[in-house]
Parts: structure tokens; C-alpha cells; sequence
């Protein structure tokens, strides 16, 4: 199914601890604001913080396996972060096409993530992506 302008589509999604420890041993960022809280709890957080870029890292998931899925190519992305994100939150990611160009099979996208139960934004971009079968 191809993607139109003006599509909307919605993930909600978590991370865990374990996640967020996962993720500082492959990138290699061990910030104690991530995995310290005693080290956290002496900021103005109180408490450890996600990584920023594991939250937007679950655009590439979305992009390549959900919307528009299959065969997608992540080729640019913006990102703001405007709020801290916590371990076991409920988040949702939404993603709304605000471009489409068919003859190249491109799509600007924007992309935002939002705590769940408040609808605080915690992070905003925009992604532009290429699928030849679905854009």
C-alpha cells in the first residue's frame, strides 16, 4: 500500500533499564545521567534519563518494518529534544507525511514522540525516506 500526504501512523512503545544499558555498550555512551542514580539524583533530573537518540532510534524500526515498512531507505533526520525520557514510560511516536514526491519516491515526514499519559513532547524532526514500492 502506498503512502498518501497527510497519512498518520502511531506506535506506542517503552524502554527498559536493561535497554538503556544495552544501548551505552554499543554506542559507547556511558553518561552516568543514563546509568547512575545516585549520580542523577544530584541533577536537576532526580532521576537516570534515556538517551536521546535510543528514543528517535525507534523511527528507523517504524520506517523500515511498520510505515511505510519494507524496502524503506532513512535517508535525512532532524531532531529537537525538548523533554527527558524515563525508563518504563509509555510513549507514543507519531509519524504524519507532509511531503510526497512520487517520480523520486521520497517522503518528508515529521516525526514526533510524546510521554503517553500527558502528551508532553518530548521529541520533534522531520525524516525523509525512499521506498520505490510504497511512495
Amino acid at each position: 500500500m502506498k503512502i498518501k500526504l497527510n497519512d498518520t501512523f502511531k506506535h506506542e512503545f517503552s524502554f527498559t533499564q536493561e535497554d538503556i544499558v544495552k544501548f551505552a555498550e554499543v554506542t559507547g555512551d556511558n553518561n552516568p545521567i543514563h546509568l547512575d542514580p545516585k549520580y542523577a539524583a544530584e541533577t536537576m533530573f532526580k532521576v537516570p534519563i534515556m538517551h536521546g537518540m535510543l528514543g528517535a532510534s525507534l523511527f528507523s524500526k517504524v520506517f523500515g518494518t511498520l510505515f511505510p515498512g519494507k524496502g524503506t531507505i532513512y535517508l535525512k533526520q532532524s531532531l529537537s529534544f525538548l523533554k527527558p525520557m524515563y525508563v518504563n514510560t509509555s510513549y507514543e511516536a507519531v509519524f504524519t507525511v507532509k511531503e510526497l514526491n512520487e517520480e523520486k519516491h521520497r517522503a518528508v515526514v515529521e516525526t514526533v514522540i510524546m510521554e503517553k499519559a500527558s502528551q508532553a513532547v518530548c521529541t520533534t524532526g522531520e525524516a525523509t525516506i525512499m521506498n520505490t514500492d510504497r511512495i
